[in-house]
């Protein structure tokens, strides 16, 4: 499955309704770090297709950014049933952003 670029209008669909685990990858196009997550982040989407993986543009979807309280980024949550189960700021290795979902 590819990466799901979620907004204000596919949120509750794509991530609150989901019945399958959610990962929401908080990014902007000029953050270094991001674009070093981002071929994991794509990866993840590839392999595990039990798992829906979403990408959050901070410039362009604030008002999702707000609702999660991001500050700084890269930023990742587990959505699983509608709730945030897991979630953290920073690059994180492949192995790191699986465990998540434990």
């Amino acid at each position: 499955m590819s990466v799901v670029h979620i907004t204000k209008e596919n949120f509750e669909a794509e991530v609150l309704n989901n019945k399958k685990p959610v990962l929401l990858d908080f990014y902007a196009d000029w953050c270094g770090p991001c674009q070093m997550i981002a071929p994991l982040v794509a990866e993840i989407a590839t392999e595990h297709p039990e798992y829906t993986v979403g990408k959050i543009n901070v410039d362009e979807q604030m008002l999702l950014a707000q609702k999660f309280g991001i500050t700084s980024i890269p930023a990742l949550f587990v959505v699983k049933d509608g709730q945030v189960t897991k979630g953290v700021i920073g690059y994180r290795s492949k192995e790191e952003i699986l465990k998540m979902f434990e």
